[in-house]
Order: C-alpha cells, then sequence, then structure tokens
C-alpha cells in the first residue's frame, strides 16, 4: 500500500462489474498464465469463501478464464470468455466450496495443465481494488503480487543457488529489488521469487537455467507503464528522499504536505505521484491517465442514458434513464445537480453490471458515485477540464489514505469499505473543484465516510445489482451534502484519520453474512430469497 498510486485507486480500468471479483480474479489467473510454460489447455478452479458465493453474478468465473486466455481488465472479450476459450480449445470446470477457512474471503485455487502436459496448481487471492496475490505455487506458500516484474525459480534447495541468480542479474546490470526463497523444509524443493526494478532480460533467464539445481524459470511481468525503467546509482537516493519528501501515510500528514508546498489536496497528491514515478525511474503520467479515466467515466455515466443495455441477472437496467425522464417532466424532489449525480450515478452500475467499461473508484461496486458528483458539477456548474482533473486527484488522495489505513473490499470491510469510501472521495472531489480549503476537504471526507458507516454489503444473489446501484445514487447525493457542509465552515469533532480508524474496526466487526456474501441483509430478505430460488 506504501507505493500505491493513483492508477491503484482511480483505477482500475476495467469490465466489470466487481474489481475484487472480476479484475482481481482475472489478475490471478493472468499472473498463472505468466507461470506455464506454453499456452493452457485445461483448467480446474476451486473457489472459497466470498468468491465461492458470488461466483457467477460477479463474472469471477468469466474473469479466471480470460486470465488464463492473457486478456486485459478492460478487454469486453471478458465477457465472452467461455466462449473465446472453447475456440482456442482451453477445457475449464468449477467448484465453489464455501465452508473451507482460508486466509482471505476472495480466494481460488486452479489446477493447470499446459499444451506439453505440465500441471500447474496455484492458490491466489483477490485483496481489493483489483489488485491479486499468488499465495501458493505447487504446494509452497509464496508471495506474487505482479506489483513489480517478478522472477519465479523454482530450484533445488542448495548452497549457492541464491547466489548464482542474483549474480545472473547483476551481469545484466538488473537491481533486485527484493527476494525471498520460499521451501517446505531444508533440502527440498524451492522457490526463489525476485522483484526486479525493470524488465527480465532473456539472457538473464538463460543464465539462470544453466545451474543444474535450477528446474524452470518463469516470469511474471509487472502491471508497469510503456517505457518504464529503473533509476540507478545516485538517482535512486535522490528519489527516495523526494518521495520521503512528498509521501504520506495518513490525513493529518497530508495536510503538512499542503502546507510545506502551499497545495491543494490535488496538488500534494500530484506531487506524490510525480516522486513515486521517479522511484520508479519513469515520467509522471497522472494526468494523462485522468484524462483517459475520465473519458471512461463519461461514457459509462451516459452510454445507458442513450441505450439502456440489460444486467447480468436481470435486476437492473433503464432506472437512469427512467430517472432522467421523471425529472424532466416535472417530477423532481431534487435540484439539477444533485438529480444529475443521482442519474449519472445509476447509469455507471448499469454499465458495470452488463460488464461494460468502468472506472472502479475505488471499486466497481462502487464505481457510480465519482463520476456521478463530477460529470454533474460539470454540467450544472459549467467546470473545464483541467478541474475535473484536480477534482479525481483530490478523490485519489482520499482514496488512498482509506486503502491504505483501512480497506475498500467489501469482502473485507462490507459496503461502507466501497461505498463510503467513494462518497469520501466524491465529497473531497466537490470541496477541490469549489475552491475549498485541503482542510475542508478532508472534513468533507470524513463526513460522508461517518454518514455511511456500518453499511452492509449484502448483493441480491451475489449480483452488483440490488441494492448496490441505489446505494451508488445515494452516495453520490450524500457526498454533495457532505462538501457544503465542509465549504460551510462547519467542523469535525473526529477527524478524518480517526474515522477511517473507526471504519476499519467497523467493518472488522462485521459478521461474514455482513461482508459481500450474498447471505445477509436485503440480499436475505423473504423477497430476494424468493426472486433467487426462482432464477435458479
Amino acid at each position: 500500500m506504501e507505493t500505491f498510486g493513483f492508477s491503484d485507486i482511480v483505477g482500475p480500468i476495467m469490465v466489470g462489474p466487481s474489481s475484487s471479483h472480476t479484475a482481481g480474479a482475472l489478475r490471478i489467473a493472468r499472473m498463472a498464465r505468466s507461470l506455464l510454460a506454453t499456452e493452457p489447455v485445461r483448467a480446474a478452479f476451486t473457489l472459497y469463501g466470498s468468491f465461492a458465493h458470488t461466483q457467477s453474478g460477479h463474472g469471477t468465473d468469466k474473469a479466471l478464464v480470460a486470465g488464463l486466455l492473457g486478456l486485459a481488465p478492460d478487454d469486453l472479450g471478458v465477457r465472452d470468455s467461455f466462449e473465446l476459450a472453447r475456440t482456442t480449445g482451453l477445457s475449464f470446470s468449477f467448484a465453489c466450496d464455501p465452508d473451507t477457512q482460508v486466509d482471505h474471503p476472495n480466494t481460488v485455487d486452479m489446477r493447470i495443465e499446459d499444451a506439453q502436459g505440465n500441471v500447474l496448481e496455484v492458490r491466489g487471492a483477490s485483496v481489493g481494488g483489483g489488485a491479486a496475490v499468488i499465495e501458493r505455487i505447487d504446494g509452497i506458500d509464496v508471495n506474487v503480487t505482479g506489483e513489480h516484474t517478478s522472477v519465479v525459480v523454482r530450484q533445488r534447495d542448495e548452497t549457492g543457488v541464491l547466489a548464482h541468480i542474483a549474480g545472473c542479474f547483476s551481469d545484466c546490470a538488473v537491481n533486485i529489488a527484493t527476494a525471498r526463497m520460499y521451501r517446505t523444509r531444508r533440502g527440498s524443493e524451492a522457490f526463489t521469487v525476485m522483484e526486479l526494478d525493470g524488465a527480465a532480460p532473456a539472457e538473464a533467464k538463460a543464465a539462470i537455467e544453466r545451474h543444474p539445481a535450477v528446474r524452470d524459470v518463469r516470469i511474471v511481468p509487472a502491471d508497469a507503464p510503456a517505457g518504464a525503467h529503473a533509476a540507478e546509482g545516485a538517482s535512486i537516493e535522490r528519489a527516495e528522499e523526494l518521495f520521503a519528501a512528498r509521501d504520506f501515510a495518513s490525513g493529518t500528514e497530508l495536510l503538512q504536505r499542503c502546507a510545506e508546498q502551499d497545495a491543494t489536496l490535488a496538488g500534494a497528491f500530484l506531487a506524490r505521484e510525480e516522486a513515486l514515478a521517479a522511484l520508479d525511474g519513469r515520467a509522471c503520467e497522472a494526468e494523462s491517465y485522468a484524462d483517459r479515466a475520465l473519458a471512461v467515466m463519461r461514457a459509462s455515466a451516459t452510454e445507458p442514458l442513450r441505450e439502456p443495455a440489460p444486467s447480468m441477472g436481470g435486476l437492473i437496467g433503464g432506472e437512469a434513464g427512467d430517472a432522467r425522464r421523471a425529472r424532466e417532466r416535472g417530477g423532481a424532489v431534487v435540484d439539477g445537480l444533485t438529480g444529475a449525480a443521482m442519474e449519472y450515478a445509476l447509469a455507471v452500475l448499469e454499465t458495470n453490471a452488463s460488464m461494460g467499461r468502468i472506472v472502479a473508484a475505488p471499486t466497481a461496486g462502487s464505481a457510480g458515485v465519482v463520476p456521478g458528483v463530477l460529470l454533474a458539477l460539470e454540467q450544472e456548474r459549467g467546470l473545464d477540464a483541467a478541474t475535473l482533473r484536480r477534482g479525481l486527484l483530490a478523490a485519489g488522495a482520499v482514496g488512498y489514505l482509506v486503502a491504505r489505513n483501512a480497506t475498500v473490499s467489501g469482502a473485507e470491510g462490507g459496503c461502507q469499505a466501497e461505498i463510503g469510501a467513494a462518497a469520501a472521495m466524491a465529497a473531497a472531489a466537490a470541496v477541490e473543484m469549489a475552491g475549498g480549503t485541503p482542510a475542508q476537504a478532508l472534513d468533507a471526507a470524513a463526513n460522508a465516510l461517518s454518514s455511511l458507516m456500518g453499511l452492509v454489503c449484502d448483493p441480491v444473489g451475489g449480483l452488483v445489482e440490488v441494492p448496490c446501484q441505489k446505494r451508488n445514487a445515494t452516495a453520490a447525493a450524500t457526498a454533495l451534502v457532505s462538501a457544503q457542509i465542509a465549504l460551510a465552515g462547519v467542523g469535525n469533532l473526529v477527524g478524518f484519520d480517526e474515522t477511517v480508524a473507526a471504519m476499519d474496526a467497523v467493518g472488522r466487526a462485521l459478521p461474514f453474512e455482513l461482508r459481500e456474501s450474498a447471505l445477509g441483509g436485503i440480499a436475505a430478505a423473504p423477497s430476494a430469497c424468493a426472486w433467487c430460488a426462482a432464477r435458479a
């Protein structure tokens, strides 16, 4: 979390409906594919915990198959991955085990066979916001995140192998960021996992494989911007010093950075992004990424108003257009700003639930809140592109702090972690765009978080449709009210950092049934159960 950036929070740009259960699942399978010698031909998936309860409703099954096919999270082919797999000769099966206890609620075991007959067994977990971790390879516990290029070396546990691997990278002038060996017992088969500051050259891989104790070498590419390269020598020290001076781990530290730099939330977060890019030896692309994210947000919020599409489960579709037409006919009890925010938020969830392309902000299930607020303010206040960009960066700053100090995963913290975080982000963005102070922006974020604290995650039928769509709309309104209260100068007894900590504690106290399992809350109401029974 310490090196999470803008695109980790306002992102990924992905096919819906769930960042944890769709984009994260795809990421697990895509990393597993990198560990294969050749193309996969057979795969058996066993889903645990929350994955098991929401399997097809969140597109987890389609995403896992798409990841094995090598599709990107924003490829619309994800929704047709079963058909694509059949045409490419990949057979697959699924089993659900909701009862076995696992370390993370979003866990999957994969048994994959490639075209050469090699079998690979992998356990992965989706840890929120589209991020994922490979936790086990062929029975040996590991930790592969894909945040950096990872090199996974299967070997006999012998003296000198680690030094040989490190020497091969040194000979190719590649810097090793982290290195760790995993084994079941001394002298047995082991894995060495190294994260690199940059790509893994083919000549280094070939040199490593020449050691007699090395069985094979697999490369898991990083999700890094094009043209990224590692900083070297003294520049590394300068980059580390710059990042330390601009990083912040709390709201209090963020306000300190704003004061030191005479900057708004957006300015301080952009400065952090520039320092993070320098640490990775690349140019900062935060502003261009913001423009891309805003374009995807705009499309996801407006297309359903013109051409509504049916959702995967059939529970929603067309509500955004109905709301707009009712308001245009004079049936409004809200003003134009709140009405527009509501309609855009409803529309994004329609796009999401039909497996369209959206921006997780910070998750897919809460993807309507931030664009709802930003696009409504643009429409009703005539804001320009630069102002929208600043708003999105301010939203990113708040989302980063919530993710770092609590969670944005519904499976871990309930809907308050997703919708609450999104409302906090949108509230801070609204203050930023209105010219408020950094302190007011964080007050607005705390207002929104406290107003939605305790909200449970209870998707009917495991679908990101009901009550998710309407919660996005009401959270957009909550964000606007929270921003207005802060702009009025009304302070908070409990500040932003303490509010985030309280939200985290509440999320941990929620029972499993109220954390994205589709077993409690609205999902367990008689009408919801009757609908699920009729659909089965």
